[in-house]
């Protein structure tokens, strides 16, 4: 059975960083999209990251570019994103999801099949 799992969250300071990390397993997939998304209280879910399995494309949303930098392992089953020089608006519930068979090219979140339970961050000084 497919698993996406999150892990790494927490609390932080502003300025500080901490490094999510998403381990999906059970899958047959010879290609997919993992994506972060994050729900902060108020607002709408927002897509953080994507990178693609296949070429290791990846996309930034405008807020956390130059901050955070997401990677996949060799093996292409984790996926991690560190973010760096946290503020509070950061703050929210991170979400890995997996696109099977696809690519990232800016695909809306109701495109991703399977998801993480969540992790929540915090960044507060």
């Amino acid at each position: 059975q497919l698993e996406v799992v999150e892990s790494g969250g927490g609390l932080a300071q502003p300025g500080g960083s901490l490094r999510l990390s998403c381990a999906a397993s059970g899958f047959t997939f010879d290609y997919y999209a993992i994506g972060w998304f994050r729900l902060a209280p108020g607002k709408e879910r927002e897509g953080v990251s994507c990178i693609s399995s296949v070429d290791g494309s990846i996309t930034y949303a405008d807020s956390v570019k130059g901050r955070f930098t997401i990677s996949i392992d060799n093996a292409k089953t984790t996926v991690s994103l560190q973010m760096n020089s946290l503020k509070p608006e950061d703050t929210g519930l991170y979400y890995c999801a997996l696109d099977p068979w696809a690519w990232c090219s800016g695909q809306a979140s109701s495109e991703y099949d399977y998801w993480g339970q969540g992790t929540q961050v915090t960044v507060s000084s």
